[in-house]
């Protein structure tokens, strides 16, 4: 078993940078967590590529949680690989699959009015972005300590950023996959993006929960790899 971090350069709303999915290699398939921002499908190929698989090997993709830069391509890779199995934990998966209002959605609804008048346009962009992002069903849900890849890899809820967040504590290689529960802040933990956090208070709780396994690995979707001093 073994994971990679996959290293996705990005442009959006004027900025620019890298984010960093996992793929979980195991003897049975590959796995992808998390899917990027719409149209990096070729991108994200071209990645899994550079490190001697195919997509097609794809067996998973697992969802941290409903975001459009962790689920914009996700609609992309099901119709191109059919077979995929989309997993997700049982409060995103609503959303991703389209039954439910999504509560970044909702939020960012509810702050376009807040903000600054030179802000509002970059808001409004948001809001249509993520209106845009095409449902998918959702095959498997998961649960806080459920286990996957034959219960090598451990489910942990990580509630905050959205409410139904998961992280994935993968003992025999010591290593965390964060999502966005924890980012690599030049050179530390932290909250990714607290600015949206639905719920700060429950962030915190949250990246300190994983830190406290103090893992030797923490494979950060935002700020790349962490490694324990």
């Amino acid at each position: 078993m073994n994971i990679i971090e996959l290293e996705i350069p990005f442009e959006y709303g004027g900025r620019t940078g890298t984010i960093h999915p996992s793929l979980v290699v195991t003897e049975n398939g590959l796995a992808l967590v998390d899917a990027g921002y719409p149209g990096m499908l070729p991108i994200m190929e071209q990645a899994i590529a550079n490190h001697g698989h195919d997509a097609g090997e794809l067996t998973h993709i697992i969802v941290t949680h409903y975001d459009d830069d962790h689920i914009g391509s996700l609609y992309d890779f099901k119709a191109k690989y059919p077979r995929v199995r989309i997993v997700a934990g049982e409060r995103e998966a609503d959303a991703i699959s389209g039954r439910r209002k999504p509560e970044r959605l909702i939020q960012a609804e509810q702050l376009l009015d807040q903000l600054p008048d030179e802000q509002r346009e970059f808001g409004r962009q948001f809001i249509r972005q993520l209106e845009s992002l095409k449902p998918v069903p959702v095959d498997e849900t998961v649960r806080d300590g459920d286990g996957l890849f034959s219960g090598r890899c451990r489910v942990i809820a990580t509630p905050g950023h959205t409410p139904g967040h998961i992280s994935l504590y993968v003992p025999e290689l010591d290593s965390v996959i964060t999502g966005d529960a924890a980012v690599n802040d030049d050179g530390r933990l932290a909250v990714a993006n607290p600015q949206f956090c639905l719920d700060p208070v429950q962030a915190e709780r949250s990246l300190k929960l994983l830190a406290d396994l103090r893992a030797a690995h923490y494979f950060c979707y935002h700020g790349g790899k962490w490694d324990q001093k």
